[in-house]
């Protein structure tokens, strides 16, 4: 188990008070485009959505036509009266973490008590994001010991599992080229 690293993506929407990040989002949900959500739903799962009404109801569509992958994300909606408009609204909002620098950082730090070994930032403005966490959550990571302030030479695997290579307990060691697999 430790060698599997657990990487969640979170999207950081931070203000300088949680009614400035609550601010923030509600302009963000507001922009959202339905159709951009379905065309990003449509490539994850390899069936196009595009065909589908997005303000039809879940419930009036015939499950028993739709392909695997198509009825499982429909299974997902809270009730039948979702639609797939809803559902790609909720993949695109799913993992926002809304609040000021403090806020998110305690946030970080719980998902690191419960083993997540870093995350993957993911934005929603591109460079309001990254500037906005790198400014605000970035310095009280670092001021709690949670983040470091410099790279530490080497490369990433070597960070991660102290050595330069998968160590042979890991599960993707048995696909190394050149040494067949071991």
């Amino acid at each position: 188990p430790e060698d599997i690293k657990f990487f969640p993506g979170i999207t950081p929407i931070v203000g300088g008070t949680e009614a400035e990040a609550r601010a923030k989002e509600a302009e963000l949900r507001e922009q959202l485009s339905i159709e951009g959500g379905l065309a990003h739903m449509s490539g994850s799962i390899g069936a196009d959505l595009g065909e589908l009404d997005p303000h039809r109801p879940i419930g009036s569509y015939d499950f028993n036509a739709m392909t695997g992958l198509l009825k499982g994300l429909a299974e997902t909606a809270p009730d039948r009266s979702w639609t797939f408009g809803d559902l790609a609204k909720r993949q695109m909002t799913g993992q926002f973490l809304v609040g000021s620098p403090e806020q998110i950082a305690d946030r970080l730090a719980s998902f690191a008590e419960a083993g997540a070994d870093g995350f993957n930032l993911v934005y929603t403005t591109t460079p309001g994001t990254f500037v906005d966490f790198i400014e605000g959550v970035a310095p009280e990571l670092q001021r709690r010991g949670l983040m470091r302030s410099e790279n530490e030479p080497g490369t990433l695997r070597g960070r991660l599992f102290g050595q330069p290579r998968l160590p042979s307990t890991h599960p993707g060691a048995h696909v190394r080229r050149g040494n067949g697999g071991g």
